[in-house]
C-alpha cells in the first residue's frame, strides 16, 4: 500500500546536501542506464546519472564479455531467432516487443560502431557485432553520456524517489558512498536502470545488484511483472565469482570419486548438477574443447580463466568443483512492468529500462546471460531516456513546487527503537532464497514456510528504527529491497501452478495451457498478485520504426 501526501515527509527547503534541477534523473550506470542518459540529452533534456559505483565500470556487464541479440532483417533470420526463444520461455513473449527490440538493437550495434567500438573482423573484412567486451563497452558509454552534457555522480546510490503534490515521481535523493554527504535531484522524470537483483550471491559484477530500484519504485505504487521467473543460477567455480557459463558446453562434470555424472552437461545438466550439489560435491573439466576451441576461450573471454591461472590449474586437465550461485532477476526475467511503447511504468513519470524491468516482453520466463537482456538494455534505455525527456518537457515544474520523500523501511520513523541489523537480514533472506530445493524446484510447503519467515522479517524490519549514518542507510535499503524481492518472487511462485520457462513447480510438473498469463505483483507490507494477458500477435505487422528524420536528428544528436 503506498502512502498519502500526508503520510509522507516534505521535502524542505533546509536540506544541507548537494541538490541538483534537471529535466530527467537516470537511476543506475550499466548500459541501460547510460543508453538512456544519451538518449534524454539528445532529445533536449537536462540530465544527472546516479550510480551506486563507479559508472563504467559497476554492474554485471562491465567485468565481462557479453553476447548480443544481435539479428540481421535478413529473409526469415529475424522470425528464427525470435523461435529460438519462444518455446522455452512458455510462450510468454509477445511478438511486437521482439520485433522492436530485434531493429532497436540493429541500429544501436550500428551507433556503437561509428562511435569507435572495436569491434573484431573476420577473415573476410566482415565487422562481427554479436558480442561486446564490457570493459570496452562501458568505457566507451561512460564517455559518450560525459559527451552529451550529462552530469554523473558516482558512488552515489539513490536510496528513494520524491514525489509531487499529485504523486508523480519528480526525482530523488541518496548519499555519497565515499563522503558520506547526502544529494537530492529535482527532476521532471526518472528513469530506473538500477538491473536486477543477486541477493549478494558474490556472482561477478552483481555486489551492487540488490533490487534497490524495485523497492524505490514499490514504493510509489509500480507494478512488477514476471517475479516468479527469477531463480536463474550461474555455473561457475566454487573459487571464483566467475558465472560465464558458456564454456561449460565442452565440460565433463565428475563426482568425488572421478565417476562422470551422466547427464550434468546436456541441456537439462544444470538440474542434474543442483541435485548433486545439494548432497556432494561436483567438479568439472574442461576436456572436451580442442586446442583450436582452448585458444579461442582464452581471447574470448580472458578474465574467466584469472581465477584458474591464480590458483595454478588447468581447466582444459584438472578437475576442479563448481558451483551454482543465485543470480535471480539478474538472469531471470521479472522486473518492473513498462505500460508504454516508451518504457513507462504505472506510474507518472517512472520508466524503467534494462534488468531493472521485466524481459518476458522478448523472452517469455526464460532467459539468460547477455544475448536477450543485452539487446533490452541497449533498446529499453534508448527508449525510456527519450520517453522520460517527452515526458520532462510537458510536464515541467518549478523548482520550488512541494515535493515528498517516499522511503519507508530505515528512512522514516517508525514504532520501535531497535535499530537495524542489515547484514542479520540479508543471511536470513538468502537462506530463503539459496537452496536449491527451495528456488531451484519450487512446492507449496516450503514456498508458504520461507514466506512465513519472510512476512515476519518484514514486519519487524518496518518497524526499526531509522539509520542515522549513510553507509548504514545504504546497507539497510539493501537489506530491504532483497527481502522485498524475495518476497514478491515467492507470491509469483505460488500463484503460477504449473511449471513453465524457469519456475519450476514439485507437484505441478507440466504447462497448463490455462494459465497462459503474465502475473503483475505489488506491495510492500501486503503483497499482491494478479493475472495480466498476453498480447495476440498481429498478422503480418512490421515492427514500428522511429522516423527515418527523427532518427537520423538523434544520431546526429549523439555522433
Amino acid at each position: 500500500m503506498t502512502q498519502t501526501n500526508a503520510q509522507r515527509r516534505k521535502v524542505t527547503d533546509a536540506f544541507a546536501g548537494k541538490r541538483h534541477d534537471v529535466d530527467v534523473l537516470v537511476i543506475g550506470g550499466g548500459p541501460a542506464g547510460t543508453w538512456a542518459a544519451i538518449s534524454a540529452a539528445a532529445n533536449g533534456a537536462k540530465v544527472v546519472l546516479a550510480d551506486k559505483g563507479y559508472c563504467g565500470t559497476s554492474g554485471a556487464t562491465a567485468p565481462s564479455g557479453t553476447a548480443v541479440w544481435y539479428v540481421p532483417d535478413d529473409g526469415d533470420t529475424r522470425e528464427r531467432a525470435k523461435a529460438s526463444r519462444f518455446e522455452m520461455g512458455g510462450r510468454l513473449a509477445e511478438h511486437e516487443w521482439m520485433d522492436r527490440v530485434l531493429a532497436q538493437t540493429w541500429d544501436n550495434v550500428q551507433q556503437l560502431a561509428d562511435w569507435g567500438y572495436p569491434f573484431p573482423v573476420d577473415e573476410f573484412g566482415q565487422s562481427q557485432r554479436t558480442s561486446v567486451q564490457g570493459p570496452e563497452y562501458m568505457r566507451l558509454m561512460r564517455k559518450r553520456v560525459k559527451e552529451s552534457g550529462a552530469r554523473i555522480l558516482d558512488h552515489s546510490p539513490a536510496l528513494e524517489l520524491l514525489v509531487d503534490g499529485d504523486g508523480a515521481v519528480a526525482g530523488a535523493a541518496g548519499v555519497n558512498r565515499q563522503t558520506g554527504e547526502t544529494w537530492q535531484v529535482r527532476a521532471n522524470a526518472v528513469v530506473i536502470a538500477t538491473g536486477g537483483c543477486a541477493f549478494l550471491s558474490r556472482a561477478l559484477g552483481c555486489n551492487v545488484l540488490t533490487g534497490d530500484g524495485q523497492l524505490m519504485a514499490a514504493e510509489v505504487g509500480a507494478e512488477l511483472s514476471g517475479m516468479e521467473f527469477s531463480n536463474a543460477y550461474g555455473l561457475g567455480p566454487a573459487f571464483a565469482s566467475v558465472t560465464k557459463s558458456m564454456f561449460y558446453k565442452w565440460a565433463t562434470f565428475y563426482d568425488e570419486d572421478g565417476q562422470k555424472i551422466e547427464g550434468a552437461g546436456s541441456a537439462r545438466g544444470r538440474g542434474v548438477i543442483a541435485r548433486e550439489l545439494a548432497s556432494r560435491k561436483v567438479f568439472g573439466c574442461l576436456d572436451l574443447a580442442d586446442d583450436q576451441i582452448r585458444a579461442w576461450m582464452r581471447t574470448a573471454q580472458p578474465n574467466f580463466f584469472l581465477p584458474f591461472d591464480r590458483l595454478g590449474i588447468d581447466p582444459f586437465t584438472q578437475h576442479f568443483p563448481v558451483t551454482l550461485r543465485l543470480e535471480g532477476t539478474v538472469r531471470g526475467t521479472g522486473g518492473l512492468n513498462v505500460t508504454g511503447r516508451d518504457c513507462a511504468t504505472s506510474v507518472h513519470g517512472l520508466y524503467a529500462a534494462g534488468d531493472a524491468a521485466t524481459r518476458e516482453l522478448i523472452c517469455g520466463g526464460f532467459t539468460g546471460g547477455g544475448s536477450h537482456n543485452a539487446a533490452w538494455a541497449m533498446s529499453t534505455g534508448f527508449w525510456a531516456g527519450a520517453g522520460a525527456a517527452t515526458f520532462a518537457r510537458a510536464n515541467r515544474r518549478a523548482a520550488s513546487a512541494a515535493r515528498y520523500h517516499t522511503g519507508g523501511v530505515a528512512l522514516q520513523e517508525a514504532a520501535t527503537h531497535d535499530g537495524i541489523d542489515s547484514a542479520q537480514i540479508v543471511r536470513a533472506v538468502q537462506d530463503e532464497v539459496f537452496p536449491y530445493e527451495r528456488n531451484w524446484w519450487r512446492s507449496a510447503d516450503l514456498l508458504a514456510d520461507s514466506l512465513g519467515r519472510l512476512d515476519a522479517l518484514w514486519g519487524q524490519l518496518r518497524a526499526s528504527a531509522p539509520t542515522r549514518n549513510a553507509q548504514e542507510a545504504v546497507r539497510a535499503r539493501e537489506a530491504a529491497a532483497m527481502l522485498a524481492t524475495a518476497r514478491w518472487m515467492y507470491r509469483s511462485a505460488q500463484a503460477r501452478t504449473e511449471t513453465r520457462g524457469m519456475h519450476r513447480r514439485v507437484e505441478y510438473t507440466t504447462t497448463d495451457d490455462s494459465q497462459h498469463h503474465r502475473l503483475l505483483s505489488g506491495g510492500l507490507d501486503d503483497i499482491w498478485v494478479r493475472r495480466h494477458p498476453v498480447a495476440a500477435r498481429v498478422p503480418h505487422a512490421a515492427p514500428e520504426r522511429v522516423p527515418a528524420a527523427a532518427n537520423l536528428a538523434v544520431t546526429g544528436a549523439l555522433a
